[in-house]
């Protein structure tokens, strides 16, 4: 018979009464001797109460703090060494739980649900922003990302706990822990899962928040990877430089301005930090890789 005892579900839930008694039962009745931890995140109805009721334990914030704050929370809090993350909001099914925990169990570090297709994202436009922070977040992690955003996922405690450090209090602990993990040579893998509709609209807000996500992944590529960040940037400066020389060069009338030369020493300046920033991580983290 399958044991679950070595798992324990963090949930962060803000006003979601509607759904989190179910939400635990559920996972109860699949996970038998599991740990489900809910973490009331300021709620101002009864998500608390109700998740009591149904036999999670629950970590109340007496204010929100924001997804991120509660998943810290969370696996802070958590007693086995392996942490299942999911929504409150009836999005995530522990029928897929099961199928992620198999997953993981097989040898990955961490196994990310992923929404498959554009049915599974709430709107076009959100799944046009998703797909390329999947594509820009591959590139520079050298590495397939098919769901950069979602928080459904099975991961290590202790690898999880390396990097909870870095993860922001906002809606994009899922962004940072993936990058984060990938980049210190964690095996991560991503299965496919079905993803309902939330009973409330997202708290995410597409412009501000997406604008958010691309930051931190430029910023946590920057903290495990520099030069790949960079290069495209010194690369740009100094091509773009160059052109606009050799555009003066064939039109007869060759002549190097201040702007060419601000180009193409920006660029040259720009390798050079890539290349000393690149050394640098490669020290700090030597230790860890080991």
């Amino acid at each position: 018979m399958e044991s679950f005892q070595d798992l324990s579900f963090v949930i962060p839930a803000r006003d979601e009464g509607a759904t989190i008694a179910g939400l635990v039962a559920a996972i109860l009745t699949k996970f038998s001797g599991a740990e489900v931890i809910v973490v009331n995140d300021g709620s101002e109805d009864s998500t608390g109460e109700l998740a009591e009721i149904a036999g999670a334990r629950v970590l109340t914030h007496q204010r929100s703090l924001g997804n991120g704050a509660a998943i810290k929370s969370g696996a802070r809090a958590a007693s086995n060494p392996t942490l299942v993350f999911m929504d409150a909001d009836g999005q995530h099914s522990p029928d897929d739980a099961l199928l992620l925990v198999r997953r993981y169990r097989e040898g990955w570090d961490m196994v990310v649900g992923a929404r498959a297709g554009r049915r599974a994202q709430s709107s076009s436009l959100r799944w046009l922003g998703n797909a390329f922070y999947n594509r820009y977040a591959s590139i520079l992690t050298g590495q397939s990302i098919s769901d950069l955003t979602s928080g459904f996922r099975v991961v290590s405690r202790s690898k999880f706990m390396e990097v909870l450090h870095l993860l922001p209090n906002g809606f994009s602990y899922p962004t940072t822990s993936t990058i984060a993990l990938i980049r210190l040579g964690y095996s991560v893998d991503f299965s496919n899962v079905t993803v309902k509709p939330a009973e409330k609209g997202s708290h995410i807000r597409l412009f501000t928040d997406g604008v958010r996500f691309f930051v931190i992944i430029f910023k946590v590529t920057i903290l495990f990877s520099p030069f790949k960040a960079l290069i495209p940037v010194s690369m740009a400066s100094i091509f773009l430089g160059l052109i606009l020389y050799l555009e003066t060069y064939f039109t007869g009338v060759a002549r190097f301005t201040n702007g060419m030369a601000m180009l193409l020493s920006s660029g040259v300046f720009t390798f050079a930090v890539a290349l000393l920033a690149e050394q640098m991580t490669m020290l700090l983290y030597t230790d860890r890789n080991r």
